[in-house]
């Protein structure tokens, strides 16, 4: 029996506010119809400090990603690997990236630009809004007025340059050097080093040294001199090639004068260059360790390195190498590298796989834009992505893309901002402009709206 004191009060209450309970009939109902019961859910972002990309599809939320906010706390390192097919976005998304870190006072971006049109590189637009001269590398003017990047530049360390020449040797020969070549190549280098105090040390020296070797050199080895000219010669024919040949003009005298390293912005313009040439690796070469010796130092600004076409980095195992240890190194002082790749396939399967895991195991980072289905699996496996997102890939229109963030997978839709869409398309990128069509903005929406139903096994025929 209830308390007198209980009734009496709840008699008043109600006399006063009302009945406060209500009672409700149950009802009957479907699972299907049941599920607009529940609030929308979605993963948890990667925090609001950084960079804004665009939105989570599923959410509506916007996407922020800095890999300098994440390190060490969501991100064990802050490289990243862009992938996708032709004309769905990459380069769209690598251009506004970069453009918004540079709103940031401690950035500092340094791009290998290897495409273009109209004799200029894709960045050209981007770098002429900022103020900034493109260094050209192009053999074809380099002897009147072009740039010059010297492997034995004073800047960086002897053992520095020992090392670059044995890549460039290595690269181009495609295999590594013997002893007696590497003994040919060391005693050139160590005799025009410690003899060439006047200038800076070139190629060109490098190479008359291994035609013509000291006696001495051969004396300190009790072989004979025919010996150590013989045992230099092929290396001597391979950097003829940056002296004499289809290179020359860019490695082959002096640094150019005038290179700011402090810009924010640094572009190398390798669109003259043939990039299915042995001349790209060996550029890629070059570049990579003159940077590693003259750009990155302990002055605590945030570094991007962003190399398009960087396929032509993982697929030869020299060149691999070395900038595997670039990016070790560069962790260390707050350096990001992306790699821009079309197919996985071009790296995993190619001359320097195991190579090119080490790189990829270093992207903490992994972006995936529309690919066909048999190379969706492909990219899958190796990155290890969950089923539902491996299904989607091949259905995502451009713009849209699935971000692999240490683990934390969505689906993100990049935005672009109508100061940023005249820099960032240009006639070459046709393809890409969809992403910025009003008239598609619909079909995206759909779209986005069909693969969110997909990864929740509902059907599409709610979709009107």
């Amino acid at each position: 029996m209830r308390d007198p004191l209980s009734v009496l009060t709840e008699a008043f209450t109600a006399f006063l506010f009302g009945k406060v309970e209500t009672t409700r009939l149950p009802v009957r109902t479907s699972t299907g119809q049941a599920q607009a019961v529940y609030l929308p859910t979605a993963a948890p972002g990667l925090g609001d400090s950084g960079v804004i990309i665009g939105r989570e599809v599923y959410s509506g939320k916007g996407y922020i990603y800095d890999p300098f906010q994440l390190y060490g706390q969501q991100l064990p390192a802050p490289h990243w690997l862009v992938l996708g097919e032709s004309g769905n976005g990459k380069s769209a998304l690598e251009k506004t990236y970069v453009l918004r870190q540079l709103r940031f006072r401690d950035r500092q971006v340094v791009v290998l630009d290897a495409q273009g049109e109209d004799g200029v590189g894709e960045w050209n637009l981007i770098a002429q809004e900022l103020g900034i001269t493109p260094i050209r590398l192009d053999p074809m003017v380099a002897n009147d007025a072009g740039i010059r990047l010297n492997p034995l530049d004073p800047s960086i360390t002897t053992t520095g340059q020992l090392a670059l020449l044995r890549t460039i040797i290595e690269v181009a020969m495609g295999h590594g050097l013997d002893e007696r070549s590497g003994f040919a190549l060391k005693v050139a280098h160590a005799y025009v080093t410690e003899h060439t105090t006047d200038r800076q040390p070139i190629l060109t020296d490098i190479v008359e040294r291994l035609r013509h070797p000291e006696a001495e050199s051969a004396e300190a080895m009790n072989v004979d001199i025919d010996d150590v000219r013989a045992w230099g010669l092929d290396v001597a024919l391979v950097l003829d090639r940056l002296v004499d040949g289809d290179l020359r003009g860019m490695f082959d005298g002096p640094t150019t004068v005038g290179i700011d390293l402090d810009a924010p912005l640094i572009v190398f313009d390798l669109s003259h260059i043939d990039r299915n040439s042995i001349a790209m690796p060996i550029l890629m070469a070059i570049v990579g360790v003159w940077l590693e010796h003259t750009w990155i130092r302990p002055d605590r600004k945030k570094r991007i390195f962003l190399v398009e076409e960087a396929w032509h980095i993982i697929n030869s195992p020299f060149v691999a190498q070395l900038f595997q240890r670039l990016l070790k190194f560069g962790r260390r002082l707050g350096l990001s590298f992306v790699a821009v790749v079309h197919h996985l396939s071009d790296v995993v399967d190619g001359a320097a796989a195991k190579e090119a895991a080490a790189i990829l195991k270093m992207a903490s980072t992994r972006t995936i834009y529309a690919q066909k289905a048999d190379e969706a699996r492909n990219t899958g496996r190796v990155l290890g992505l969950p089923r539902w997102a491996v299904e989607i890939i091949p259905t995502l229109t451009p713009g849209i893309a699935v971000w692999d963030v240490n683990g934390n997978v969505q689906v993100v839709k990049h935005l672009i901002t109508e100061k940023e869409r005249p820099l960032v398309y240009t006639d070459r990128a046709m393809t890409e402009a969809s992403v910025a069509d009003p008239e598609l903005e619909w079909e995206t929406e759909q779209r986005a709206i069909l693969i969110e139903q997909q990864m929740n096994g509902t059907s599409q025929s709610t979709v009107a």
